[in-house]
């Protein structure tokens, strides 16, 4: 419960509390948490320099018992009448504030979890042979990303040129990117530093990341299979990924949490989770140019985002504080869950038709893309993710 006056179907309710950096009209960034239809100043309300930065990382390396005291004096203020007063000056509209980034990225990682997503894409590419390859249930395949053009939703996709090579033709040409697609992903982001050399256990998780936001982490489907063998994505994924504005934090998510899925191989000792399993339940959705073209299940992710911790740093790899790490495409089973264009469209031999008559196997400029997330809160309510949106422009 709360005083304030929140709309029936926010997202943004009293079990949800995320996290934003955002600039009041004629002021500087600074912290803010997202209520109903209001951002809570924090730095205004506090007076604590910490949330006066502009970036959330100076507040996330403080560590796990400032992240829940703050959210215990959060919950107190916004449900306590007593506070009302004082609390509320310091709620702004959120449509008359302008959303930041709301860390500093310091690396970015992108994961391969979804098995639906993999076999999807194994069965296009590798026909007749097994859909994943030998490693795939053994570790949560990743690559390094480009943390510099890590941008806020809402930044312009403008359409990547590179090398390409079509099978027919005898030698790649350069230019712009005719297969540009998206990927509907979860992305983690890591509160307090690791010592280089020290690896962090799968269940300390919850000791290290402080929260989680949705990402679409474009890809360019034709430069990026040119180039991808032997070394993996590189120029085909740098060119943006695109965050949402608010961090939903990780004691918002208690009551999402759920067991994977049954793993079909033993897992190794530094990978085993069976006693914090950190599955979670959240249901994503994909809209292009307004209609919904997917649901995404996060539920059926093979790979944990506790598991891709352990697997980033089990070879001693640091962490640092602002360290963004993804899941990767998420995918269902049902093609109405599919979480790429390319997976969609299978390739370009089956093309979307939208509500306007018009089809799609990969983004044209001018289209549109948004996704959003919900899971289930600890009150009972639906806790919502805001959203990711990107607009595609000609290059």
């Amino acid at each position: 419960m709360t005083w304030l006056d929140l709309p029936a179907d926010t997202g943004f309710g009293p079990a949800n509390l995320p996290y934003g950096v955002f600039c009041p009209a004629g002021g500087r960034p600074r912290t803010g948490v997202a209520i109903g239809d209001h951002v809570l100043d924090l730095a205004g309300l506090t007076g604590d320099p910490v949330h006066a930065t502009g970036s959330l990382n100076a507040f996330m390396a403080q560590g796990p018992d400032a992240w829940a005291a703050l959210r215990s004096m959060i919950t107190t203020w916004l449900t306590d009448p007593a506070h009302r007063e004082r609390v509320e000056p310091h709620l702004l509209p959120r449509d008359a504030v302008t959303m930041r980034l709301p860390i500093e990225v310091a690396d970015y990682v992108d994961f391969y979890s979804s098995a639906d997503h993999a076999e999807n894409l194994g069965r296009m590419f590798r026909p007749g042979s097994p859909p994943l390859t030998p490693n795939w249930k053994h570790l949560p395949i990743g690559y390094h990303g480009r943390a510099g053009t890590v941008r806020l939703s809402g930044t312009p996709v403008r359409r990547p040129h590179g090398q390409r090579k079509a099978p027919p033709d005898p030698a790649p040409v350069f230019g712009p990117s005719l297969r540009l697609d998206i990927e509907a992903e979860v992305g983690f982001v890591v509160g307090v530093p690791s010592r280089l050399g020290t690896p962090v256990p799968a269940r300390d998780f919850p000791s290290y990341v402080f929260g989680v936001c949705l990402v679409n982490d474009w890809s360019a489907r034709d430069l990026q299979a040119w180039e991808y063998v032997p070394l993996g994505p590189f120029l085909g994924k740098s060119f943006l990924t695109s965050v949402s504005p608010w961090v939903v934090p990780l004691a918002a998510l208690s009551a999402a949490r759920v067991e994977p899925p049954a793993r079909d191989e033993p897992l190794l000792d530094y990978l085993a989770d069976g006693d914090q399993p950190w599955g979670l339940d959240l249901t994503l959705e994909v809209r292009l140019n307004g209609a919904v073209v997917s649901r995404p299940p996060f539920a059926r992710m093979y790979w944990t985002a506790a598991q891709q911790l352990a697997h980033m740093t089990v070879n001693g790899a640091s962490l640092r504080t602002g360290d963004l790490y993804a899941s990767g495409t998420v995918s269902g089973p049902e093609r109405e869950q599919r979480g790429s264009l390319i997976e969609l469209s299978w390739n370009g031999q089956e093309p979307l038709t939208l509500p306007d008559g018009t089809t799609r196997s990969f983004l044209e400029d001018g289209d549109e893309v948004t996704i959003t997330a919900t899971a289930p809160g600890a009150d009972g309510s639906r806790i919502g993710f805001g959203e990711v949106v990107g607009r595609v422009q000609a290059s």
